[in-house]
């Protein structure tokens, strides 16, 4: 099989194919030895090694259980699978405009009962009145040179955020205080998101922190990042969003957001800073 023409899958292919490598030769059993246990030719490992044939969920168990290395395969498995869609180009995405970023995740949202969002730049999506969402989706279609679809996107990020009012979905917010007061829209429009912020916050699902800029931390800001209840992360880059499901990925991130949620101030205190931020646009 020819390399992948996505240099990022075919990097993710060469990886899990290296990790495999180095699982036979650590369990010190030859391409051959393998295969017998594995029950297929000797030629089909060496594929497999050398990245020519992406290996299926059973290959991957089988090479695990004739290693002596079973506890690696759900992470091997979940980064074969991640390979193919992991790095989801936006460019790709939003060719045909930004609404079908927003409709692009509406299944996911349905389907997941805890959210876990940290946010260094700007209002989580979640949280967004349409008027900061305007801007803001105004500013990367400008940017990215994409077709005006902003009216549009924002109506479909809206009716995607109805999730917010189930009370059975759980909602962990963590900002950092530059988010409340990067100025991407006008003061106007700043002031009714600020204060649609701290209405969020009454709301018995939701649980919104944030970490000051005095705080002491105990580890640096971060780009945003988003857990779906504890299989999947989405963590965003300028270029592309990429889709985490190992589970060794998804525990990193999960141990990053508790170790900011840490550093976080709630209830009146982040109310302060909000109403900090609010008196700040006079």
């Amino acid at each position: 099989m020819p390399p992948h023409p996505s240099s990022n899958v075919q990097k993710a292919r060469e990886g899990l194919a290296g990790r495999l490598r180095e699982m036979r030769k650590d369990a010190g059993i030859s391409g051959r030895e393998l295969a017998v246990r594995c029950g297929w030719s000797e030629s089909k490992s060496s594929r497999i090694e050398n990245a020519r044939t992406p290996p299926s969920d059973a290959d991957i168990t089988a090479w695990c259980r004739a290693c002596a290395a079973q506890d690696q395969a759900a992470d091997l498995i979940a980064a074969n699978r991640q390979s193919a869609d992991a790095h989801v180009q936006w460019r790709r995405l939003q060719r045909s405009g930004l609404r079908l970023l927003q409709e692009s995740v509406v299944d996911l949202y349905q389907q997941t009962r805890m959210f876990r969002v940290y946010v260094s730049d700007v209002v989580p999506g979640f949280l967004q009145t349409p008027g900061y969402a305007t801007a803001l989706l105004s500013s990367i279609a400008d940017f990215r040179g994409t077709p005006d679809d902003v009216s549009a996107a924002v109506a479909a990020r809206m009716r995607r955020n109805s999730v917010l009012g189930n009370g059975s979905r759980r909602f962990s917010f963590v900002l950092e205080e530059s988010v409340l007061r990067y100025r991407l829209c006008s003061a106007e429009t700043m002031a009714a998101q600020l204060g649609h912020l701290l209405g969020v916050m009454d709301l018995q699902n939701v649980a919104v922190g944030i970490v000051p800029f005095s705080a002491q931390r105990t580890v640096w800001p971060m780009p945003t990042f988003t857990i779906f209840d504890g299989a999947r992360v989405h963590a965003d880059t300028l270029d592309a969003a990429s889709a985490l499901t190992q589970p060794s990925q998804v525990e990193l991130y999960a141990r990053a957001f508790e170790r900011l949620s840490q550093g976080a101030v709630r209830g009146a205190a982040a109310r302060s800073l909000i109403a900090g931020a609010l008196s700040s646009l006079d």
